[in-house]
């Protein structure tokens, strides 16, 4: 049984109708709430910096260390990997690790390698250098994986009734993260070189840990009955599962490709092309919180939502590059207009995943419970980097090449 501060509190449809002591359950958890709310944006926040950081500086400078572009997107591609393989291990096993510790266990990990990727750059270029790259992002990775799953786990649990708006919520502070982490990151490279960035970002990220350690509730919950593989076999968590996985597919091609794509086709400066990024992370964040609240409130319109989110998604990636067969000159206005634009499709298409995957496991026999939000949040979080690896491992020297049709 969930433990007796499970914040779902007594339910009116178990008979308990609205009592004085349903209201002082609410008030008693709204505290707890708020601390989770917290918890869950700072890693975010931190989680999200700590990702996009690399973006306008590290293939630059794997280029001089001796790495291919091939081996630059597998690098990026390494970190989806291991996270689908995380996420899996992790949302299957929660229940038994227990939410907050694999929480604060997994910021910890992930501000402590971000710190030792600050140091690479003393490593001897060649294989050493680019081996060191594998194994400090394969751990930031696992790390990554453990808090995120918890983090969604845990609020879904604490807001039964309103994931949607909460979890679009949140993403402002993804959507934050993907904003400030490009351009502090292109600025810190300019200003004191390779190192400052990832030390910074990964000592605040380890000052966060106590933090958490201290405010966030421990919700404890038996282990469930069911598995991914009962999960993913319904035909509508299907459907969704490729949905996520063609939204992530996008946004792992841009990692390793729009950077040098901007560097080489606008001659912009490290710096400035952290602000390239600004435009779909900002929409994003600005977005997710709408379409969260329009997704609880009118649960109906989710399905369109995800359906004219892909759409134009689609249409997006065709004139980012533009395609050849459109015959549009490639302008810098142009494609930061088309990242806005993504990124509010984007925001259409994901943040009512996550409820309605929830929602269709409780109709076909998922208890309601930690275990089951374990699965669900491992699930999402192994789709998402299935598509994130499918795109880095592709974001090549041919990939790279078909962004510049004008000079190929």
């Amino acid at each position: 049984m969930d433990s007796p501060g499970d914040p779902e509190g007594p339910r009116p449809s178990r008979g308990d109708g609205p009592s004085g002591g349903a209201r002082e359950t609410s008030r008693r958890l709204s505290r707890e709430q708020v601390f989770v709310l917290i918890s869950a944006a700072s890693i975010n926040l931190g989680s999200m910096m700590c990702y996009s950081i690399l973006g306008p500086f590290f293939p630059k400078e794997a280029e001089k260390k001796g790495a291919s572009n091939t081996v630059i997107g597998m690098i990026f591609g390494c970190y989806a990997l291991f996270n689908l393989m995380a996420s899996l291990v992790f949302g299957k096993y929660l229940v038994h690790i227990g939410a907050k510790f694999m929480f604060v266990a997994g910021m910890f990990v992930s501000g402590g390698v971000t710190v030792l990727f600050g140091v690479l750059d003393q490593v001897p270029e060649g294989p050493m250098f680019i081996a060191m790259c594998f194994l400090v992002r394969i751990t930031d990775a696992i790390s990554f994986a453990a808090a995120i799953t918890a983090s969604s786990s845990i609020l879904a649990k604490a807001f039964p009734n309103n994931v949607a708006t909460v979890m679009g919520s949140l993403e402002t502070f993804s959507g934050l993260g993907l904003v400030l982490g490009p351009p502090l990151g292109g600025f810190l490279y300019q200003s004191f070189g390779y190192e400052v960035p990832f030390i910074l970002l990964g000592c605040i990220v380890l000052l966060m840990v106590p933090l958490n350690m201290y405010i966030l509730p421990n919700y404890e919950s038996d282990p469930g009955k069911h598995s991914f593989w009962k999960l993913i076999i319904l035909p509508k968590v299907a459907f969704i599962s490729f949905v996520i996985t063609s939204v992530s597919s996008g946004f792992g091609f841009l990692d390793p490709t729009l950077s040098l794509f901007v560097l080489e086709k606008f001659n912009l400066p490290a710096g400035y092309v952290g602000l390239v990024f600004l435009g779909l992370a900002l929409s994003y964040a600005i977005s997710s919180p709408l379409v969260g609240l329009l997704s609880d409130k009118m649960p109906h319109l989710r399905k369109w939502l995800l359906v004219f989110g892909n759409l134009i998604t689609a249409g997006c990636y065709m004139l980012l590059g533009p395609a050849p067969f459109l015959h549009i000159k490639s302008h810098l206005w142009l494609l930061v207009l088309i990242l806005v634009i993504n990124g509010i499709s984007a925001g259409m298409s994901l943040i009512s995943t996550f409820p309605e995957i929830l929602s269709c496991a409780h109709e076909n026999g998922f208890e309601e419970g930690l275990s089951t939000l374990g699965l669900v949040s491992g699930l999402f979080g192994a789709l998402w980097s299935v598509g994130s690896k499918l795109q880095n491992i592709l974001g090549t020297e041919e990939e790279r090449t078909a962004l510049l049709p004008d000079e190929t």
